[in-house]
């Protein structure tokens, strides 16, 4: 599967004669010229390179894009806009915002770009749902393995598309010719579909391969993924008569598939990535991931690396090198996400953020590289030591004796005052690492060879604790039962007796000293866990334990107060959704979990500075792109103004 780009060009175009086909004006026009006929998705191995071409489409594509965090990360409780606002908008809200998208730039993603791309996906996988259907062969390569595949990938796409959009066209066969008239289904007929297929791919697959071949786990993983979204809030109109048994589907489901994948024994091995396909791209907890690789012939590669980052290299002592990233700097946390974590107790948030980093680029006499070069303090608001939120060599670094070139602090003393919002009145800010890959050719370079995971067990358990608190509000069951999800993942998260809490390492500790292109590299190998929670040097083992619903962590009722929330449903949904802040962060998830819940209005009012003034009621749903709606006809004509407003979500 490490190939799977070289076949992509010659594929893609010929199994995409599907829905996409009729939703993009300039695809209508463009002349197919390709290797490959479509017969030759009669044959065997032409049924087989197709599998290879649609997982790159459906799993891989995206993430040499920016699809992913516009549409999962942008505008959340979770992050702000950074130091570039190449895709503001999609953080905002603002005006341009809707079934068009204004371009701030190049890099600006289109209104139609992830719909286009989710639909192609789709007419792929229904390509290869129909020739693996129709060969004649015994073979379980074609009628189980790429079979079910087709089924898997279709279902994906289609559950990204009704949580982002809601009701969509169903398509499920290949067009032969030029379709141009589509209605949207409802989201209850969707759901069906996409049950439908992921049942379907569950008991063609087996459990082999994982996680860079879609699996059993897979399938069941996401079929329970599927069963709690329809089961969510924002389909509370139509979802009454299936809401109890999905519940119980989703619990029965997770339990399965974690006992199949244990979570790694410390959450930092999820991120110490070391070599292309190295231990921690086949750890146990993963289900299913992204696949990529160090082949320099292929091109786009993995670049979420690039977007998380903070514009480190233009501070003093600094310069861009391939252990710090080249930082695109499109989305900042925000201070819901430095608070949500107990960051004492919890080591995700130090195993998640990167907050110090090395000199390496010396200038006068003070300073050698190696030395500290800066650091974020990510301190609790009843801190009082800090006077400016930016101290210029004012704090002396214990280690060296030496101050600290620059030195940024979540709460000091001016953070709040004179129309200042702390850290995010800057653009520097703690860079999330769990993307850094310093396996990269050199500083500049975009193409990441690293896996992206997509599922992994901790977010199975998640869904069962989410599960027991629905059922609880149903009668069935208490609110407690959540807890023995939610404990479980909590405590992988404590530090271990012994573990040395200012260790930090992320993608690029192990190219520390190669690949460098000539320049010093600023990884270094503490966090500043100690100057931030002020506390004496510790080694004994922490607990996160949760051991009753009426004395949640002191975290996650400051949220509960600040939202609002005073019933036991609303109070543990809002712990569920705060642990998955703490366990995914980042992991492209976020967006969709705060829409189908119907909180990301308040949660981006009450933590997105830069969404607070626009979000709107209807903004938990995307628009439906205008270049979909100005393609499409009725009764052989294209739709009127009025139909094109009857066929768009509200408020667009």
């Amino acid at each position: 599967m490490k190939n799977y780009k070289k076949l992509y060009i010659n594929l893609m175009l010929v199994a995409s004669l599907g829905l996409s086909t009729s939703c993009n004006q300039d695809f209508l026009e463009e002349e197919l010229e390709t290797a490959y006929s479509k017969a030759y998705y009669d044959t065997e191995q032409g049924i087989l390179d197709l599998a290879v071409g649609t997982y790159y489409q459906v799993f891989a594509l995206d993430m040499n894009r920016e699809v992913p965090l516009t549409a999962n990360e942008s505008g959340t409780d979770e992050f702000r806009l950074g130091g570039d606002p190449s895709n503001r908008l999609w953080n905002s809200y603002e005006a341009g915002f809707g079934s068009f998208v204004t371009v701030s730039n190049a890099n600006t993603v289109a209104a139609q770009t992830n719909w286009n791309n989710l639909y192609i996906g789709i007419g792929n996988a229904n390509q290869l749902i129909q020739s693996a259907t129709n060969i004649a062969s015994t073979n379980d390569a074609i009628k189980k393995v790429a079979l079910g595949e087709g089924y898997f990938m279709r279902a994906y796409n289609y559950l990204k598309l009704v949580r982002q959009y809601g009701g969509v066209p169903l398509k499920l066969t290949v067009s032969n010719t030029v379709e141009l008239e589509y209605t949207r289904a409802t989201p209850e007929q969707i759901f069906s579909q996409i049950i439908d297929d992921f049942t379907q791919a569950f008991n063609l697959l087996s459990n082999t391969g994982g996680p860079n071949k879609i699996t059993k786990d897979a399938a069941a993983h996401y079929l329970a993924k599927t069963y709690l979204s329809r089961a969510s809030e924002i389909n509370d109109t139509w979802n009454s008569s299936t809401k109890t048994a999905d519940l119980q589907q989703v619990v029965t489901l997770a339990d399965d598939v974690i006992s199949r994948h244990p979570l790694a024994n410390n959450f930092g091995e999820l991120w110490d990535f070391r070599v292309p396909n190295g231990a921690n791209e086949r750890l146990p907890e993963l289900i299913l991931s992204a696949d990529f690789n160090s082949n320099q012939l292929t091109t786009g590669g993995n670049q979420q690396h690039l977007y998380f980052l903070s514009t480190y290299d233009q501070l003093p002592q600094m310069i861009r090198n391939t252990a710090g990233g080249r930082p695109f700097s499109r989305l900042a946390p925000t201070y819901f996400t430095f608070d949500v974590f107990d960051k004492v107790n919890d080591s995700r948030f130090w195993k998640s953020f990167q907050t110090k980093a090395a000199v390496n680029n010396r200038s006068g006499n003070i300073y050698v590289n190696g030395d500290l070069g800066f650091m974020y303090i990510i301190n609790k608001p009843s801190d009082t030591r800090f006077a400016l939120t930016r101290n210029d060599n004012a704090i002396i670094y214990s280690k060296t004796g030496k101050t600290i070139p620059v030195v940024f602090v979540a709460y000091a003393g001016d953070s709040f005052i004179n129309n200042r919002k702390g850290l995010s009145s800057d653009v520097r800010f703690p860079s999330l690492s769990k993307y850094m890959d310093g396996s990269r050719l050199d500083f500049n370079a975009t193409k990441g060879s690293r896996d992206v995971i997509l599922a992994r067990s901790a977010d199975t358990y998640l869904f069962a604790a989410e599960a027991k608190v629905r059922l609880a509000k149903l009668g069935t069951g208490s609110y407690s039962d959540a807890l023995t999800y939610i404990n479980a993942v909590r405590n992988r998260a404590t530090y271990k007796a012994g573990e040395n809490r200012e260790a930090y390492t992320d993608g690029s500790a192990a190219w520390t000293t190669a690949v460098q292109g000539g320049r010093a590299s600023s990884f270094m190998p503490e966090n500043s866990y100690y100057e931030s929670n002020n506390i004496p040097v510790a080694t004994t083992a922490t607990n996160l334990t949760i051991g009753s619903i009426g004395a949640l962590p002191a975290e996650d009722e400051a949220v509960i107060t600040k939202l609002g929330y005073t019933t036991d449903y609303d109070r543990m949904l809002c712990l569920v959704l705060n642990e998955r802040a703490r366990e995914l962060c980042g992991e492209f998830h976020r967006w969709e979990d705060l829409s189908r819940t119907k909180t990301l209005v308040a949660r981006a009012k009450a933590y997105n500075i830069d969404a607070e003034p626009n979000i709107k009621d209807f903004h938990i749903l995307r628009a439906l792109p205008q270049e979909f709606l100005d393609a499409v006809f009725k009764d052989g004509r294209p739709l009127t103004t009025a139909e094109k407003t009857e066929m768009q979500n509200p408020g667009y």
